[in-house]
């Protein structure tokens, strides 16, 4: 088997709630995919920002998994 990981923060918006950057974890998965990947498993961990603008960090690590 053959496996990719990649890893994706994403940012709250600065105002509001949710991810401010959600199409670029959606165009990770799809990239993988197009290249004959799945997604096998993702795990998150967060993390709060004391920076300019704020808001919390979600660390997202993505496994892809080949297809055969």
């Amino acid at each position: 088997m053959e496996y990719v990981v990649i890893q994706v923060t994403l940012k709250e918006k600065f105002l509001g709630t949710g991810s401010g950057n959600l199409p670029e974890l959606e165009g990770a998965i799809n990239k993988q995919a197009s290249k004959g990947y799945r997604l096998h498993t993702i795990t998150t961990s967060s993390a709060k920002s004391s920076g300019f603008g704020g808001g919390d960090r979600i660390q997202a690590t993505m496994v892809f998994e080949k297809l055969v």
